[in-house]
Formats: C-alpha cells, structure tokens, sequence
C-alpha cells in the first residue's frame, strides 16, 4: 500500500515528482508522506488531510454547533490558510505533537476546521501558503493578526500571545509596530498578564470585567485583590431585601413609609502606580488611566513647565 493510501489523501501526492528540494525536505518527505513545494498544491482535501495548529492562540473553540449548521446549509465560504506539514516541521521541530499523518497544518481557520469536523464534512476548500510557517514569529503573528479582531478571542490568550511575540521581537514598541497598534493598547493588553492568578480565573469566568482589569494589572499584586473587590461590587452592588407587607386579618395594611435612600459613599479616587523606568512607560500608564480630555490638560501642564 502506497503512503498516499495509508493517508487516506490523493494518489497525486505520491505521483508528483519534486522539483529542486533540499535533500533535509526530501527526508522529511520520505518519512511523513507530505507533498513538497516542488508540487502543486491542491485547492481540496480531504478532511482528514488537515491539522489543527499546534500553536493557535484560541485555547478554546467555541460555538462550533452554530458554526457547523451553517456550514452544512450554507456551505464552506472561504477556503482555509494553510501550511504543508513539511514547512511547519522545518520551522518548529519541537512543535509537531497532535498533527498526526497530516500532509497539511491549519494556520487560520482552526475553528471552521472543527466545526466542519463536526458537521461530517468529507472535503475542505484550502490556499497552501509556506510562508505563513517560515518561522515561529511568523505562525504566531498571523493567528493573532488573524484573531485579533475577533470577540471569541479571550482576552487573557490574546495576551499571551502578545508577550509571546515580545519575547521573539524585543520590545513592545516593535510588537505594536508590526501589529499597527499603539505601544499604549499593547501594554494595556499584558496589564492581564500581571495579574494575580485568582484574579486571571476571575477575568476569565467574567466575574472581573476586563477594562478594570487591565487597570489594576498595573497595580502592585498585593493592591490587586482590594482594588478588584471595590471594581466588582460597582459592577454588581449587592441585591436589597424585599420586606412583606403587613397585614390586617389577612387583609394588606397600608405600604409602610419609603426608606430614605443612603447617601452614597464617594468612590475612592483612583491610584495610578507608575514605574518610572522610561518616558515611555510613564507616558503608556497616563494613558492607560486618563481620559483624553484629562491627558491633554496634563500635556498641556508639563508643556508650560519645561
């Protein structure tokens, strides 16, 4: 039986003769079965010739019923972004657990993939491109410019995906460079990051609200879980007992007199903890905290005192 059967995948894979591959390719080749770039490449597998990717900032893939219904009646709109397995094995050796025999490596559209898993699609449509597996930087950075947009994304995994592409890149001005954000939404974004575990669980069950999050990660951990407590009962104040009317014989008295409402206590004004490290950081924290009306009289303020 020819590798191409054992993989369930078209015969062509096994008659297409590679043109001008490495020899390091051509033994990859040998031992996956996966085509090389010498080959063209398909524009429909079958479903089983595809592999979710190992690195996909989405830990969690959700709505796939909703997803998968709509595949079944509507069909598949947009092909899948994909990757040979070869490419991606060369680009991440240490990354290949969970592909399995597939001669091909999802790189957007991991969630279509399962959903038309679900659904019992045979076939999918793909666009091979290695370039999206050049090298770690890369995979990453096109599955969060890829997701970043979307509200799926949980903001906690887009923040490690954040620092991930910090660690290859070095700072995060060259991150928001290459994303077209602001070093200030970047920075707000790893404020998650820093938080104490039990307060992540709490932004990730949604008990804590993410702005607020972002604000008290900048905060020292242990002023953390005082100024999440003061955000979460603003957020949700705790519920008024209902007393019973009174009654006469069993017949309703008159409503006893409203309770006057307490005087509300004024909200603590809010701290804002800066590491004077660099002008950068300084300028990232007021405008992490500031409206922009407030930053701009604070602009104006320092220009007048140069």
């Amino acid at each position: 039986m020819s590798k191409a059967d054992k993989l369930g995948v078209s015969a062509s894979f096994a008659r297409a003769q590679p043109v001008g591959v490495s020899s390091r390719r051509a033994a990859i080749a040998e031992a996956t079965g996966a085509p090389t770039s010498g080959v063209l490449p398909p524009s429909e597998v079958p479903i089983e010739a595809l592999a979710h990717n190992p690195l996909n900032l989405r830990e969690d893939l959700t709505d796939l019923d909703e997803l998968a219904q709509s595949l079944i009646v509507r069909g598949q709109l947009q092909p899948l972004a994909v990757a040979t397995r070869m490419a991606f094995m060369e680009a991440h050796p240490g990354q290949t657990d969970g592909l399995g025999r597939a001669p091909y490596v999802v790189i957007d559209g991991n969630r279509r993939l399962a959903a038309a898993q679900l659904a019992g699609l045979k076939t999918m449509h793909i666009h091979v491109n290695d370039a999206l597996a050049a090298s770690a930087a890369d995979i990453l950075e096109s599955a969060l410019i890829a997701n970043v947009h979307r509200v799926d994304v949980a903001p906690l995994d887009q923040a490690r995906a954040i620092q991930e592409l910090v660690d290859v890149h070095g700072s995060q001005a060259q991150v928001a460079k290459r994303l077209g954000k602001t070093p200030a939404w970047v920075s707000q974004r790893l404020a998650l990051l820093n938080l104490t575990p039990t307060l992540q669980e709490k932004v990730e069950t949604g008990e804590l609200k993410v702005e607020p999050a972002r604000r008290i990660g900048r905060l020292p951990q242990e002023e953390q879980e005082t100024a999440a407590s003061e955000s979460m009962s603003a957020v949700n104040p705790p519920r008024q007992r209902t007393r019973p009317t009174p009654t006469v014989n069993g017949v309703n008295a008159a409503p006893p007199a409203p309770t006057p409402a307490p005087t509300p206590t004024p909200a603590p004004t809010p701290r804002i903890t800066i590491a004077t490290d660099s002008p950068e950081t300084i300028a990232d924290a007021l405008t992490a905290h500031l409206t922009p009306d407030d930053l701009k009289a604070v602009t104006e303020l320092l220009v007048t005192r140069i």
